[in-house]
């Protein structure tokens, strides 16, 4: 059955998107709201983060050179709401006030002549509250109703999928239309590389031919520096030539100590020659079930 959800990587979210994003690291949360917190600081438009976190430590934005969060502070570029000023009422989450409180974040941005305004808030502390289920998915629909008519505005809410049950998941999920995750490594209408975190790897689409064999190299050797298990998901791929699989196998062997390069879903006419490439001379690289991110 197909999926309904409109699937986005972070870059390409639209005003009135209410976009899902559930995480499983703090490596995957910094890349994904990071892009999402940058793009709005320097595109001028206004970012909201409801969270209690000093603004220092946004995902992201830890210690990023060439971004002065103080000044974007001073300026009200960026506003850090804290909960108990936004979405509680005596210590529990309060839907109604959570939507009010969006509300007028809106049309001051609107006041104060902002070209767009992004807003992100991490809701994992509150499904663990008294009725957490029940009034996340309330103030769902009222960041809903405040978000989707907009022409300006756009949101994130985010959940640690590591923290919640797989129906609790399921039934935030279906709240959003739109499901957004990590911007391309790489993109030239040809080859497409994106970074994948559960699990960790790259996921290829388009043609991987010689021309391209440059930017593949850097980023699986950005990928497989940190050691342990890594996957290449080849569902979407079409085209790999010889060149490209004779680099996984040497990438496999350099990385054979301290985890495998596991090659996911390979189309069945390069699985022939993706198990020749990594047959019984590098064992290591291995041929995956192709779970997705």
């Amino acid at each position: 059955m197909e999926s309904w959800f409109a699937e986005r990587s972070v870059g390409q979210m639209l005003p009135g998107d209410h976009a899902w994003f559930s995480y499983s690291s703090q490596e995957e949360q910094d890349y994904v709201i990071g892009a999402f917190l940058r793009d709005g600081l320097l595109t001028a438009d206004k970012v909201i983060y409801v969270t209690d976190a000093d603004p220092h430590e946004l995902p992201g934005l830890r210690r990023r050179d060439g971004l002065d969060l103080d000044s974007y502070l001073r300026t009200g570029q960026l506003a850090v709401l804290p909960h108990a000023e936004t979405c509680l009422t005596a210590g529990i989450l309060d839907p109604g006030r959570m939507a009010a409180s969006f509300e007028d974040a809106l049309a001051r941005a609107e006041r104060d002549r902002f070209r767009g305004v992004r807003i992100t808030a991490d809701m994992t502390w509150a499904i663990r509250q008294r009725s957490g289920r029940l009034r996340v998915l309330d103030c769902e629909a009222g960041v809903d109703a405040a978000i989707a008519p907009s022409t300006t505005a756009m949101a994130i809410c985010q959940i640690d999928r590591r923290s919640c049950t797989r129906d609790e998941l399921a039934a935030l999920k279906e709240t959003h239309e739109v499901l957004v995750g990590a911007d391309p490594e790489f993109d030239d209408g040809v080859l497409t590389i994106t970074r994948m975190f559960a699990p960790r790897g790259l996921r290829l689409t388009g043609e991987l031919d010689g021309a391209r064999h440059t930017v593949f190299a850097e980023a699986l050797r950005a990928v497989t520096a940190q050691g342990g298990d890594i996957h290449l998901n080849l569902r979407d791929l079409r085209f790999i030539d010889l060149g490209a699989l004779n680099m996984m196998a040497g990438a496999a062997i350099r990385m054979a100590s301290r985890g495998s390069l596991i090659l996911d879903e390979p189309p069945p006419d390069l699985t022939q020659v993706v198990r020749l490439v990594g047959g019984p001379m590098h064992p290591w690289l291995r041929i995956g079930t192709g779970e997705r991110s």
